[in-house]
């Protein structure tokens, strides 16, 4: 469901009709990608044989998955290469998610408007699209984002970090997933930090983007 108070979007998803939750595959396949080019073949299969999703090297998801599968692997990937290091691979997947969904699901005619709109009226169009389509990031996680600058988005229940603990903020998979967004339609010199984060016990993941 989805409920709009003053400038705040609220975008509240919850399980689908069989009580399962899911996520959009990119969060998979991405995250496939950008394991194998920083830490090689042998050890992808390795940290998704230790998730119990081997089945998506054999055959990458094609239609929503799971978001127990997200948690899982973002799990794995923090418990065996440390928090450093999984925050550079989400990273990357977030960077790919991005250039993917440029390439193939914005559309093509609304881009090249978006670059030369005020950045704030790109920002305020693209963050209305972003926040209808959210169910297929956040599965049962509650997406809100607020326009003006800087924008302000947040995620609770997040499931990248779900059951994470750690001293600072671990979402680099969704901020690079914006940030490339931005950059390319809104203003060049976007950027994402996040404020908050659940590991480290905030009630939601917290994050802003600026351009000036």
């Amino acid at each position: 469901m989805s409920r709009v108070a003053g400038d705040e979007q609220f975008h509240a998803h919850g399980h689908a009709t069989d009580g399962i939750a899911r996520i959009g595959p990119n969060a998979i396949i991405r995250m496939i990608e950008a394991l194998r080019e920083q830490v090689g073949d042998a050890e992808t299969a390795r940290l998704f044989g230790l998730a119990a999703l081997s089945h998506h090297l054999v055959h990458a998801p094609d239609h929503m998955v799971d978001e127990r599968d997200v948690v899982a692997i973002h799990t794995v990937v923090r418990a065996e290469l440390g928090i450093a290091r999984a925050r550079a691979v989400g990273r990357q997947a977030g960077l790919l998610t991005a250039d993917y969904l440029l390439a193939n699901r914005i559309p093509k005619p609304i881009q090249p408007i978006l670059k030369v709109l005020p950045a704030a009226i790109s920002a305020r169009i693209l963050l209305a699209a972003i926040g209808k389509h959210s169910w297929t990031f956040a599965g049962s996680g509650i997406f809100t984002a607020v326009p003006g600058h800087p924008v302000r988005f947040r995620i609770a229940g997040n499931p990248v970090c779900r059951g994470a603990r750690a001293e600072g903020p671990v979402c680099d998979y969704y901020g690079a997933t914006f940030e490339r967004l931005f950059r390319t339609l809104v203003h060049r010199n976007a950027r994402v930090i996040e404020t908050a984060c659940e590991a480290a016990g905030a009630p939601a993941c917290a994050f802003e983007i600026r351009w000036r």
